[in-house]
C-alpha cells in the first residue's frame, strides 16, 4: 500500500523591518498614586485615617443609630476603612520587596474595589450630609442632637471620598494600560 504522506515545508521568517515599527515596547512608568508606590500608599493610608476618624466621631454620639444614613455612613466608612487598611497592607508588602503591582487580575480586582467602596462612602456621605442640613437647618434641633460631630463626620467622609477618588482613577487607568502588554 503506497499511502502519500504531507510533507512539512516551514516558511522563512519575514524580513525586519527598520526603524520605529520594531522598535521595543517600553514599559509604562509607575506614576505616583498607582498601586505599589509610595503615592499609592500615602492615598491609601490617608483613606484609612479620616474613614477611622469618621467613624470614631459618629460612633462617639449615643444617637446615631436613631438614623437609618448615619447607620448606612458607619457601614460603609467601615467597609472603606477595612479595604483601604488592607490594600496598604499590600503597598507596603510592593515596596518591601519592590514589586510591581501591574498584574491585570490584581489590578482588576483593586479597581472593582476601589469604584464599590468609593461610591458606598459618596453615597454615604451625601445621605448623611441631607440628614445633617435637615436637623440643624430645617427642624432647628441642634440644641438636642450632636450637630457639631454629625456635620464633622460628614464632612471626614467627603474627604476620604476625595482622596479615594483618585485612587479608583489611577487603578482604572492602569488596568487599561496593563491590558495592552
Amino acid at each position: 500500500m503506497n499511502v502519500s504522506r504531507p510533507a512539512v515545508h516551514p516558511l522563512e521568517a519575514p524580513p525586519l523591518r527598520d526603524g520605529a515599527e520594531n522598535a521595543p515596547r517600553v514599559r509604562m512608568k509607575d506614576l505616583q498614586g498607582m498601586p505599589g508606590t509610595p503615592g499609592g500608599l500615602a492615598l491609601r493610608l490617608c483613606q484609612f485615617f479620616f474613614a477611622l476618624i469618621s467613624l470614631c466621631v459618629m460612633l462617639s454620639t449615643s444617637d446615631f443609630p436613631t438614623v437609618t444614613a448615619f447607620c448606612y455612613l458607619v457601614a460603609a466608612l467601615g467597609l472603606q476603612s477595612l479595604w483601604s487598611f488592607s490594600l496598604a497592607a499590600v503597598d507596603i508588602y510592593a515596596l518591601l520587596v519592590r514589586r510591581h503591582l501591574r498584574n491585570p487580575r490584581v489590578v482588576s480586582f483593586f479597581t472593582i474595589g476601589d469604584g464599590i467602596t468609593s461610591t458606598l462612602t459618596f453615597a454615604a456621605a451625601c445621605a448623611s450630609a441631607g440628614i445633617t442640613v435637615l436637623i440643624g437647618n430645617d427642624l432647628d434641633k441642634c440644641a438636642v442632637n450632636h450637630c457639631a460631630r454629625f456635620e464633622s463626620a460628614t464632612a471626614m467622609a467627603f474627604i476620604c471620598w476625595f482622596v479615594a477618588s483618585p485612587s479608583f482613577l489611577l487603578n482604572y487607568w492602569s488596568l487599561a494600560v496593563s491590558a495592552n502588554y
